[in-house]
């Protein structure tokens, strides 16, 4: 095929991205423009640049629900099932992280932060995409340098300097991980090419009995775990919630998972010779890793949780600990008879966006620029100052903690049922382990629900600023109790995307 012939058909691949990376060229141009040189703008002017993240997401929309599946491909990227969804994902969820920034940030900075928030979505559509190990990783940073840009826009105080710092450094350390794993999968078997390296492993011609095969495999896993904030690489996630705006707290408790499970997907199934998740097992080393990280990660979120008096910091090691629920799907797999593991975890993980979203949409609506919510104590008679905030945190967190009539309800019951109809020691174990920290979560989660109900304010309340993020959080709340009533239609999503 033709050089040009190539670069047309791999650029009608990624039409939604690169709408969106137009749409972030044309801010940080357009930006210098419309501030003056001591960063001030007019008043107003993030409204225009929301509404231009919003629009552009919109047309990405478009093209997300026009654009071409292909199973088959040698190039450098690969439009399945599996990139229809998580395309979905990036983008429904990024309108709504849209919306909770609208009046987080400044006017003068709203250009860069909505377009660093627009980079990171590409980055995750880029993991997906890629089908080849230099485009996977070009992905991972697409999504991290953005971030570290995020997080440090806005107020310049020490907490969020030591929140942007400690993401930076031990993000590029997980990222040299990863990128070291990758060289010694590509030293291996010869080349870069997912599609390549599948068959050569299929064939016999690349061993994964190999020394260093199995070494490759767990960096790969042990750097991804970084940004699933998977133990034992979670310890930053508290302090960096709990440094950064519930804005960028709420990008960071979903989008980094995506992206994660995304190129853990992606990788995992080739390297043992799979081009597919369908038949998709881990066996031996890797099934050994992923059960200890799963069950690590489930006891240590959940009980560092029940410690915690600041909201941000419970909610990082909620984060945490769902990140471990989903590394059940993810250890399970696709047994040939049961629940399929994978599917399970693409489900919790959709659901599990819904209501981590609207919880930080919610709280933020809750407070004002003047009084932001931080602590748990904030909450104190919430139901009585603003009743309609409360009531939809409270479906957001029950739905949180597994409990019915929501969404997260069924979430966890399909990865329990996954886990145990699978039928191994190790499954079992998974599925119980589940279990158990769901009680413990639910804890901590109906502790929110009794100081907002059952507890006097302390403080004179005020009237929300944060309009947008208000709207975000309802559409959030209604949606995680619809996924309860029918959830059909993202099952049969979760499910098309291993084919």
């Amino acid at each position: 095929m033709p050089a040009y012939d190539a670069i047309n058909q791999a650029a009608g691949l990624i039409i939604p991205e690169i709408i969106l990376l137009a749409t972030v060229c044309i801010m940080f141009l357009a930006s210098p423009f419309l501030v003056s040189e001591t960063g001030k703008a007019a008043p107003g002017l993030r409204h225009r640049w929301g509404t231009l993240s919003l629009l552009a997401l919109a047309a990405a929309g478009f093209a997300w629900l026009k654009s071409p599946i292909s199973d088959t491909g040698l190039g450098p990227f690969q439009a399945d099932q599996f990139v229809w969804f998580v395309r979905g994902l990036s983008i429904v969820f990024g309108m709504l992280l849209t919306m909770i920034l609208w009046d987080q940030v400044e006017d003068g900075i709203a250009a860069e932060a909505n377009a660093c928030l627009l980079a990171i979505l590409c980055g995750v559509n880029f993991v997906a995409l890629s089908n080849d190990l230099v485009g996977i990783f070009l992905g991972l940073e697409l999504v991290s340098i953005p971030t570290y840009i995020l997080l440090n826009l806005g107020r310049h105080d020490w907490m969020r300097q030591e929140a942007t710092i400690k993401y930076f450094l031990l993000s590029i350390f997980s990222s040299a991980i990863v990128l070291f794993g990758l060289s010694w999968i590509f030293g291996l078997a010869g080349t870069t090419n997912l599609t390549v390296i599948a068959a050569r492993t299929a064939e016999g011609k690349v061993a994964i009995d190999h020394g260093m095969f199995r070494v490759a495999l767990a960096m790969i896993i042990g750097g991804l775990s970084f940004r699933l904030t998977a133990v034992p690489f979670h310890f930053y996630a508290p302090d960096v919630f709990q440094g950064v705006s519930p804005s960028s707290a709420a990008m960071l408790s979903f989008i980094p998972k995506v992206v994660g499970f995304a190129a853990l997907l992606r990788l995992l199934p080739v390297c043992v010779g799979l081009t597919g998740f369908v038949n998709w097992m881990p066996e031996g080393a890797v099934r050994g890793i992923l059960t200890v990280i799963a069950v690590l990660t489930m006891v240590i979120g959940n009980l560092l949780a029940l410690r915690q008096s600041s909201l941000l910091r419970l909610l990082a090691y909620s984060s945490i600990a769902h990140a471990g629920y989903m590394l059940v799907g993810l250890a399970v797999g696709n047994a040939s008879q049961g629940t399929s593991g994978v599917a399970s975890l693409l489900f919790y993980l959709s659901v599990y966006g819904v209501m981590t979203i609207g919880l930080f949409a919610l709280i933020t609506a809750a407070g004002n620029a003047g009084r932001p919510i931080r602590a748990i104590a904030d909450l104190s008679g919430l139901s009585r100052t603003k009743p309609a905030i409360a009531l939809m945190m409270t479906v957001c967190v029950v739905g949180l903690s597994g409990l019915p009539p929501t969404g997260g309800f069924l979430a966890k019951l399909n990865l329990f049922l996954a886990a145990w109809s699978e039928g191994s020691q190790d499954g079992r174990i998974l599925a119980v382990t589940l279990a158990i920290n769901a009680v413990i979560a639910a804890t901590y989660y109906l502790r929110l629900i009794s100081v907002m109900y059952f507890e006097e304010s302390t403080t004179v309340s005020e009237p929300s600023d944060q309009n947008a993020a208000w709207v975000a959080g309802c559409l959030c709340a209604v949606a995680t109790l619809v996924l309860f009533v029918a959830p059909q239609w993202l099952w049969n999503a979760a499910a098309l995307a291993l084919n």
